[in-house]
């Protein structure tokens, strides 16, 4: 973890012996810095009041280490409550996903069940139509099954020749097709009947994934949109994981159906659909078990743990990499479970991309329902781990196009509601803050990688503290509220130790002074991040990578690097405690400090110039170095004190009321 250098320490702007405070106060009772956090996470308290447990703490002048121990903990009580809402998010989103399942798995009505699929696919991937069509043998010719959104009858009631639209690429070559503009594309053969039922359902942009049994397309899943959009592989993947359901649906629904056809004249057949039927009720309990399961916010290593218990044997998830390559891809190719020696291997795939494996050790003897019973684990943890994906990066998109649009001078009063959905109050103090790596990359590509990990880790912390962030100008750039008593630059060196801490490079950070009301101009964030990358740019020049800091941290040279010239602060900063004095006592410490400076530093001359006893500016030098510290005179803080000299003597002329 990156650490501040000594001399980079901004000075605090008051001693540790604050006033109100009395050195023989009673010491508080020890006492645990996590417990005032544990009781708001029990109650269910909001964000807000995670602060008061420091509030209290700094007004009962609680030590420093106390202090940080709270802060420390609440930062931690805040992740965890966090997390326990994204929680509660996913589980709504995984309990369609699964209770698809279950659904197949305690299969009644075909129809009822499609329509689900349907519905289902059509809700998580945000579309204005869904619908699935299914092949027609008899007729040769394909035609609409099931439909959800849409209004035109005309396109309900479609027939489409094979070969034809684009669900006839998709049956031809059974793969995945996308188009962003419909009657732009030419991929496919357009015919008027079909162009004329699209034109009525008003539809522009198009998924389709085939519905496969084996080998054989039986139909197609679509997915579309009535305007110009680009769908993401992630998005395809989980639209093919719900063709591969509502194929499973069909397949059952016809084995059902040949199961009773036979049981009207064959006693085997008999037997037939009462080991079917046990199939369909296990399969039903495992789903059933899955499902309560992950919506209680179970992850992988939990489905695994309670197939474990289901097939009497130990199942672990394991990476790719951990998996035996060559079965794995048999199972990966097969779509089923394959034996390796006396374990059996389950892919974990979602649209073609390998995203695991479940294994069951040490059971050579797997019978073909308990290795269903794998199969159907294996496509469980597939759809949990794509939908917590998506869920995440979907975010973490939405939340760095906000902030795009802050950055590009959008007009801020149409970004109200999309950051309220984000839960990001634009009228809360905040600052922004420049991030970027320092340590060197090889090549393009681990460059690249390395960004892409900075991005992510900011995306994170920004999503934790409800702020934003954006990949920008090689780096990242973050928009995070300033808490009550924080500093900009205390905010940004706590950033670059996380950020740091998570890629495992030094980052450094600069950050904008704060800023409210970001919506009152257009210009209001690209200011600040302009004056965060000035404050980057200067910690990198003055040796300091790996450091965060703000133009408050610079003394006078955070004038030039500052978006708006504080110089009433910096002013305050620099000798304000001198000025207080000589306002509560009428004396000339000021007027004493600039004869000193303007004789050369020399007490016997600036005697002379005030007319007074060499002890006397002795005396008021003394009283000088105690307000401003014993440094006053070195070189670097006697120019910041003369240049603040200057400054308060100009404020106080044009101060004065004009003569007439």
């Amino acid at each position: 973890m990156p650490r501040d250098h000594p001399q980079s320490a901004a000075r605090p702007l008051s001693g540790a012996g604050a006033p109100g405070r009395r050195p023989d106060a009673a010491a508080p009772a020890p006492g645990s810095a996590e417990t005032p956090f544990l009781e708001l996470l029990a109650r269910g308290a909001s964000a807000d009041a995670y602060e008061q447990p420091v509030l209290l703490a700094r007004a009962e002048g609680l030590p420093a280490e106390r202090i940080a121990a709270l802060q420390q903990a609440k930062a931690l009580a805040l992740r965890v409550r966090a997390e326990l809402e994204g929680r509660r998010r996913r589980e709504a989103e995984l309990s369609a996903l699964f209770e698809t399942a279950h659904d197949l798995a305690g299969l009644r009505d075909l129809d009822a069940v499609l329509q689900a699929i349907v519905q289902r696919a059509r809700s998580l991937l945000g579309t204005d139509v869904a619908y699935l069509s299914l092949n027609d043998p008899a007729r040769g010719d394909t035609y609409m099954r099931v439909t959800e959104g849409s209004v035109a009858a005309r396109f309900q009631q479609l027939r489409l020749g094979m070969g034809e639209g684009l669900g006839g690429l998709v049956a031809q070559t059974a793969r995945p097709y996308v188009t962003d503009d419909y009657f732009r594309d030419d991929r496919f053969r357009h015919t008027r009947s079909i162009d004329t039922g699209v034109q009525d359902e008003g539809l522009v942009a198009i998924v389709g994934v085939p519905l496969m049994l084996g080998h054989h397309v039986i139909g197609v899943l679509f997915a579309a949109d009535r305007r110009a959009r680009v769908f993401e592989r992630e998005q395809i993947a989980l639209l093919g994981s719900f063709a591969a359901l509502a194929a499973a649906a069909i397949d059952t629904a016809n084995l059902l159906a040949e199961t009773r056809s036979a049981l009207a004249g064959l006693e085997r057949a008999n037997e037939i659909i009462r080991d079917r039927s046990a199939v369909i009720e296990r399969a039903s309990d495992v789903h059933d078990r899955l499902a309560e399961l992950v919506l209680r916010g179970g992850g992988t290593h939990d489905v695994a743990a309670a197939v474990s218990e289901v097939l009497d044997g130990t199942v672990e998830f394991t990476e790719a990499a951990a998996a035996p390559a060559g079965a794995l891809e048999s199972s990966r190719a097969e779509g089923h479970a394959v034996r390796h020696r006396d374990d059996w291997i389950a892919a974990v795939t979602a649209g073609g991309e390998l995203l695991g494996a479940l294994v069951l050790r040490g059971h050579p003897g797997l019978d073909p329902v308990d290795q269903r019973t794998l199969e159907r684990a294996a496509m469980v943890t597939s759809l949990l781990l794509l939908a917590r994906r998506s869920a995440a990066e979907a975010e973490h998109r939405v939340r760095g196009e906000l902030l795009d649009d802050l950055l590009d001078a959008r007009d801020p009063r149409l970004l109200r509601d999309r950051a309220a959905r984000l839960r990001a109050d634009l009228d809360a103090t905040h600052a922004v803050l420049a991030a970027r790596l320092e340590g060197g990359a090889d090549d393009a590509d681990q460059e690249a990688d390395a960004r892409r990990r900075l991005w992510a880790a900011a995306s994170h912390l920004a999503a934790t503290r409800q702020g934003l962030a954006a990949a920008r100008d090689g780096g990242a750039v973050l928009l995070l509220p300033l808490a009550p008593g924080d500093t900009a630059t205390e905010l940004a060196r706590r950033t670059a130790r996380d950020l740091g801490t998570a890629v495992h490079e030094p980052v450094t950070v600069g950050a904008s002074a704060p800023v409210g009301h970001l919506t009152a101009r257009s210009d209001t964030v690209a200011s600040a991040y302009a004056e965060a990358r000035r404050c980057l740019e200067a910690l990198r020049l003055l040796g300091r990578p790996g450091d965060g800091s703000a133009a408050e941290d610079f003394g006078f040279l955070g004038l030039l690097l500052a978006g708006e010239r504080d110089i009433e602060g910096f002013v305050d900063r620099t000798i304000g405690q001198v000025v207080a004095y000589d306002e509560r006592r009428g004396t000339e410490l000021l007027r004493t400090l600039d004869a000193y400076f303007a004789c050369g530093m020399s007490p016997a001359r600036t005697k002379d110039e005030l007319h007074v006893h060499v002890n006397t500016v002795a005396q008021r030098l003394e009283r000088v170095g105690r307000l401003l510290g014993e440094d006053w005179q070195s070189p670097a803080r006697a120019l910041e004190i003369q240049l603040a000299l200057r400054l308060h003597r100009l404020s106080a002329v044009t101060a004065r009321p004009a003569r007439h």
